[in-house]
């Protein structure tokens, strides 16, 4: 009844045949009797044209039916950068399927238009053809995925949404039961403990693309309220088992759909999670990015010199950097200062290894050859200087600072990198011991770690996959002996009743003969934002919230009435 073609349908074929196309008006340009009109739907644009007023009875962005011979465009009007670029349908009826009121932005300049009003007028936004692509890419990567999963032998099951809440990670999103007074169901955090219990089920291979919940702040990588992940777990398994899926499932995803960009070749480098804080700075590290943090603190032992005197010093070196000018080097610093820093000191070299800068004179002769050797100092280097009390973690944001400013990171690669061998346990602010990451992952050293070691000094068997500094997912090894999970509690200051009763499902599975299992969940938004190029996560989300957690286009949230409130037992104080 509207059409019986799409816009990037239309080929030789159809040429002097009457077609019928619908979709909505991209643009009209009246040229003075003839008046020319690009129709968008969602495989591309075609080019309308009338001799009449046919065209102009119809305002931007309104829904049409038109029907018309299909005919060649003349040689020197072939319009190269679309499909349909060699034809254009003459128009001899057009029907307005919905009226378009005026528009808050145009559709295509909607990129730069501010985004809450975007956010606001997104069904108006994902019509712009760069913001269609990116749903449209989201949706051939979850079919990519589906099918890797099913040819790697995984069952796609299906989790509950309404579950328990859970006392450990992020806030819950509650739901207040109707029938139950006082009672609340939670959204999902992750599939944890449902996974968890299907390994003991028997299921051996599990995966779903699954909702998540997590009442937290927004930032680029971190879109607030909902997010999906590619969750999966696999029983009678040890940890390499897990990473030697994980990677094979990314490599050929970003392979797939890289655009010819360099992908890590498989196996991707293991790195312990201290070995990348020393080097890197951080747990995510952008391995792009060839500069490497060293510790320099010996070199100013005993020197005298207040500021780095028997404090933690860290060294970047760049090579063949002595060339920048000094308006580089005040760039640098003031970031810095932005970040916490008193400042940025340094030593520059030159083609004759000569050095000068603010820190060269504190370093005494006798450690001059120790800090050369350390620094790897070179001709033309340049050796940045980092001491705080967070020396480490600046050091770090120095380093991806710098990789950024000197062009040191390669925009067409895809570095792949897993970070293993986290702590089990970390101290709070008020001196007790804590689970670092996941409560369910098993010590490395099981039982006989727990009791012999001090838990600062356990390791775990967990591990996140990072790609170009972005951290995709997180995994562990499950514990799946009861008793070793009491004791790995016990130690976070939980006695045998709390734990089962705040995770009684899992505890009373794990009593029933629960086998060695494992998995892993990276993030579907960021694995978007990657292949996408994206800079927020937001924009390949059909219908994201904004930064502070609203859906503007539906307004949420927002107030329910007093009986429906009434309905699930709650009253509203202040």
């Amino acid at each position: 009844m509207y059409r019986n073609c799409k816009c990037t349908d239309v080929n030789s074929s159809l040429v002097g045949k009457t077609i019928k196309v619908a979709g909505w008006v991209s643009s009209i340009r009246d040229h003075g009797g003839v008046t020319f009109m690009d129709l968008r739907d969602s495989s591309g644009i075609l080019q309308i044209v009338s001799n009449d007023d046919l065209l102009n009875r119809v305002s931007k962005e309104s829904a049409v039916s038109i029907s018309g011979k299909l005919r060649l465009r003349e040689k020197e009007m072939i319009n190269k950068k679309i499909k349909t670029g060699e034809f254009e349908l003459y128009a001899d009826s057009i029907s307005v399927l919905g009226k378009c009121a005026p528009l808050p932005f145009e559709i295509d300049e909607s990129d730069g238009v501010k985004e809450e009003l975007r956010l606001k007028y997104r069904f108006l936004d994902l019509r712009n053809e760069k913001n269609k692509s990116i749903i449209n890419l989201r949706t051939e990567i979850l079919h990519f995925l589906r099918n890797k999963m099913y040819d790697l032998g995984f069952k796609e099951i299906h989790t509950p949404i309404l579950s328990a809440s859970s006392p450990e990670g992020a806030r819950d999103y509650l739901v207040p039961s109707r029938k139950y007074k006082g009672k609340f169901y939670a959204l999902p955090q992750a599939p944890q403990i449902f996974k968890q219990i299907l390994m003991i089920s028997g299921f051996d291979r599990y995966y779903q693309i699954a909702p998540c919940f997590r009442d937290e702040d927004s930032r680029a990588d971190r879109s607030p309220g909902e997010f999906y992940q590619l969750d999966f777990e696999m029983s009678f398994v040890e940890q390499e088992d897990v990473l030697s899926v994980g990677e094979q499932i990314l490599y050929d995803l970003f392979k797939a759909f890289g655009n010819g960009k360099k992908v890590t070749n498989i196996p991707f480098p293991r790195i312990s999670y201290r070995e990348s804080m020393e080097k890197y700075g951080t747990d995510k590290p952008d391995l792009r990015n060839p500069l490497v943090i060293v510790d320099l603190s010996s070199v100013f032992l005993g020197s005298g010199f207040a500021p780095f005197d028997g404090k933690i010093v860290k060294g970047i070196t760049v090579h063949n950097a002595s060339g920048c000018a000094r308006k580089f080097f005040d760039k640098m610093t003031d970031f810095a200062k932005e970040i916490g820093l008193q400042g940025l000191g340094y030593i520059k070299y030159d083609e004759n290894m000569n050095p000068s800068g603010p820190i060269n004179k504190f370093i005494p002769e006798i450690k001059r050859n120790e800090f050369n050797k350390l620094a790897d100092v070179r001709s033309n280097s340049v050796v940045f200087f980092i001491s705080s009390e967070s020396a480490q973690i600046h050091a770090g944001e120095i380093r991806n600072r710098l990789g950024r400013e000197l062009g040191l990171i390669d925009e067409n690669e895809f570095f792949f990198c897993y970070v293993t061998d986290f702590n089990m346990y970390e101290s709070d602010e008020n001196g007790n011991i804590v689970f670092t990451h996941n409560p369910f992952s098993i010590p490395q050293g099981g039982m006989d770690d727990l009791i012999n070691k001090n838990p600062l000094d356990i390791l775990a068997y967990q591990y996140d996959i990072v790609c170009n500094g972005i951290e995709l997912s997180s995994g562990a090894v499950r514990n799946h002996d009861p008793e070793i999970l009491l004791k790995a509690f016990e130690i976070a200051g939980y006695s045998k009743e709390e734990v089962v009763s705040k995770f009684s499902s899992l505890y009373n599975a794990l009593c029933y003969g629960a086998p060695p299992h494992a998995g892993m969940a990276p993030g579907i938004e960021r694995m978007i934002m990657l292949l996408s190029g994206s800079s927020s996560i937001r924009e390949v989300i059909p219908f994201p919230m904004n930064s502070n957690a609203q859906d503007l286009m539906m307004g949420a949230p927002n107030s329910v009435s007093e009986e429906q409130l009434r309905e699930v037992h709650i009253r509203i104080r202040g």
